[in-house]
């Protein structure tokens, strides 16, 4: 009987091992960390980066996927391909599914952000940081206000992307390294989810929709050629990888734009294949939609999680595990009767879904969801050969404001925009 309770004892104690591992898969001792902004990265990453052909100082990016709740750091190897070389549970993250808009609006941002070392904050009072750019010059065109967004520690978040210290201590490790070997701005993508066709299908009804269909131009660019997009706004919107003869205006008209051959076949490639996939989640999820939970169902579920466990952490949960696929019907009644009890309580709320009165419409279509910029769906890096000079953020030579944390003015000059190098000189071990 005393062999059988041990065993379930250490069962419960495995199970809660794995309980805090997915909360934070950083493990270091933070009482042995003497300098926290020069702590080298661990020892089975450094392994893993020899691996993979990657130089310790080569150039990184971050990529942000709010619903699952995770954070990926991707780092060039010697092909300049970028592949995942660490990932995150995101601690705690707060608001819903959907852009920042305004100050006071608990949303963490969503769109592609530019950092500098001058974003990194070694003395944050949260173990460190790193500012994410909000508002960058598409959220300045579009009016969308708000400072101070960060990933940072201390597992706590009001519009920011909050971590573990020992996450934190990572991440920017990562980011140090990175500026160390010469790279002058690391790219950051913040997406509502991964943009393959059935979570595109299961979000189509969000008032979002629009916005997100824009990021998913972004988030195939690199899924077709593995590395950062070349992020470009004008007529305050985002383009990417874009070769013009005259210079992008965030507010102002945009210049006649080609897209390079070789990634126009390769996008179209990705595209079939992405229109196949959207066909057949039409029919796995007809007359069905997802339902975003807000914030206070995401913490219900971790509570009901934690119950009866000391856990180490309290993160505000995932939308996957919160959320749920719904009749249209069903959906169209919830949100209904959501607003009209935070009307009463005098507020007001934003709907997970798009107008219930054009539900109907958007559920009857069948048609995959097509970009203006260019198609979208799993083509291989490798179909773009690699002397092929596709475009790119360019994370060694791209002029850079030093000061991005900073809001931009809402307009940028021809004069600025002029001094940007060519962005097609993607980075190389030679530059």
């Amino acid at each position: 009987m005393r062999i059988r309770h041990l065993a379930y004892v250490s069962l419960m104690a495995l199970s809660l091992a794995g309980c805090n591992d997915a909360l934070d898969t950083a493990s270091v001792d933070l009482s042995t960390v003497k300098n926290k902004v020069e702590q080298p990265l661990p020892s089975r990453i450094l392994a893993d980066m020899a691996k993979k052909g990657m130089d310790r100082n080569s150039p990184i990016m971050i990529r942000i996927f709010k619903e699952e709740g995770a954070m990926e750091i991707l780092k060039a190897n010697q092909n300049n391909r970028f592949e995942v070389i660490a990932d995150y549970k995101i601690c705690a993250w707060s608001g819903r599914l959907g852009p920042k808009v305004k100050e006071g609006d608990r949303q963490a941002p969503e769109g592609f952000y530019m950092l500098t070392p001058a974003n990194l904050n070694p003395n944050s009072k949260y173990y460190l940081a790193i500012n994410t750019g909000f508002p960058n010059r598409y959220d300045a065109a579009n009016g969308r206000s708000g400072a101070n967004l960060m990933i940072h520690g201390a597992c706590s978040s009001s519009g920011c992307y909050s971590m573990t210290d020992q996450q934190v201590l990572e991440i920017y490790a990562f980011a140090r390294d990175a500026f160390k070997g010469g790279q002058k701005a690391i790219q950051l993508e913040a997406f509502p989810f991964r943009m393959t066709a059935e979570n595109m299908w299961k979000h189509r009804l969000s008032p979002n929709i629009d916005f997100w269909k824009m990021l998913k131009v972004g988030y195939d660019n690199f899924e077709v050629t593995k590395r950062p997009p070349e992020v470009e706004v004008c007529e305050k919107k985002y383009v990417f990888n874009q070769q013009a003869s005259e210079p992008f205006n965030a507010g102002g008209k945009c210049p006649v734009m080609t897209t390079p051959p070789a990634l126009q076949v390769a996008l179209a490639t990705y595209d079939k294949q992405y229109q196949a996939d959207y066909a057949i989640a039409t029919k796995k999820y007809d007359g069905m939609a997802w339902y975003d939970p807000t914030e206070a169902e995401r913490k219900a579920v971790v509570a009901k999680q934690r119950k009866g466990h000391d856990l180490a952490y309290a993160p505000t949960g995932t939308a996957l595990a919160a959320g749920k696929m719904m009749k249209v019907a069903d959906l169209e009644s919830m949100v209904s009767n959501q607003s009209a009890q935070q009307i009463a309580r005098g507020g007001t709320v934003a709907s997970p879904m798009a107008n219930p009165s054009t539900a109907s419409i958007r559920v009857a279509s069948a048609a995959p969801e097509a970009t203006a910029q260019q198609p979208s769906g799993p083509v291989v890096a490798a179909n773009i050969p690699a002397n092929v000079p596709i475009p790119m953020a360019n994370p060694m030579n791209q002029a850079v404001n030093p000061l991005a944390y900073a809001p931009p003015p809402p307009v940028e000059t021809a004069q600025t925009e002029a001094k940007k190098p060519p962005f097609w000189k993607f980075w190389a071990k030679s530059e």
